[in-house]
């Protein structure tokens, strides 16, 4: 059933991206309304005012979007899109991702430092596992064995590695974070669903897929599809000072 408030004039729950023509569902799109002066700005929350069109959310979309000047046709006048619009958009999520983080542990669902997060693994709660971008592969290694051990070998968990230790820092209030575990609960699964648009802003890969139990390859690599890791630490480290 489509939920309320995603209809559109056709009673459809999907958009239609300006750029390729294909349709999607709004959270895997971005929306954009023109602002004083034509401006195109980004409406990553979905709630500015004003006729929005919309674009698949993956970076080189964006970018096309600017250089076929899809906007003005979009918009069916003339409309200023920024250059950089594709690297604006990237830090407005990658900020959307972390002050989500801080509600998740306001909420007391973020768990920091290795022992406690394979605490956390074993009580069977873990929605999901963050690690700093610049972490070490061994811990790495070891939380995955630690997952697979509890939830099976083909339980598919989410860990994130999109984020520096230094955002993760700023974002927690803590020194130091290198890996975290979150707690089941909605604060928690609203990060991750930032997440995984995030991830699939930066790489352009699909949508996750469900585990297939049925088949060793296909969980193995569903589990590779959980893991939603940085192209490049340092310009994610850079992207929203």
């Amino acid at each position: 059933m489509a939920r309320l408030g995603l209809l559109d004039a056709e009673g459809s729950p999907e958009r239609t991206c300006i750029v390729t023509r294909t349709k999607g569902l709004p959270e895997d799109m971005i929306r954009f309304v023109m602002g004083p002066g034509a401006i195109v700005v980004p409406d990553i929350g979905r709630k500015l005012p004003g006729r929005g069109v919309w674009v698949t959310a993956r970076a080189d979309r964006v970018a096309e979007a600017v250089k076929r000047q899809a906007f003005s046709r979009g918009f069916k006048t003339k409309a200023v899109a920024s250059e950089s619009l594709a690297a604006e958009i990237e830090a407005l999520l990658t900020k959307d991702c972390l002050q989500a983080l801080s509600m998740a542990n306001k909420a007391g669902l973020v768990i920091t430092g290795f022992a406690k997060v394979e605490q956390a693994i074993a009580s069977r709660t873990v929605a999901g596992l963050i690690h700093a971008a610049d972490c070490g592969a061994d811990g790495m290694r070891k939380l995955g064995q630690d997952l697979r051990r509890c939830y099976g070998g083909d339980q598919a968990t989410p860990r994130v590695k999109l984020f520096s230790s230094d955002q993760l820092d700023l974002a927690l209030g803590r020194t130091n974070v290198i890996h975290a575990a979150l707690i089941e609960g909605s604060a928690a699964e609203g990060f991750l669903g930032r997440c995984r648009k995030l991830a699939l802003y930066r790489s352009g890969s699909p949508a996750l897929a469900s585990p297939d139990r049925a088949s060793p390859d296909r969980a193995r690599q569903d589990r590779e599809d959980h893991d939603w890791e940085s192209p490049d630490p340092v310009a994610v480290r850079t992207a929203i000072e």
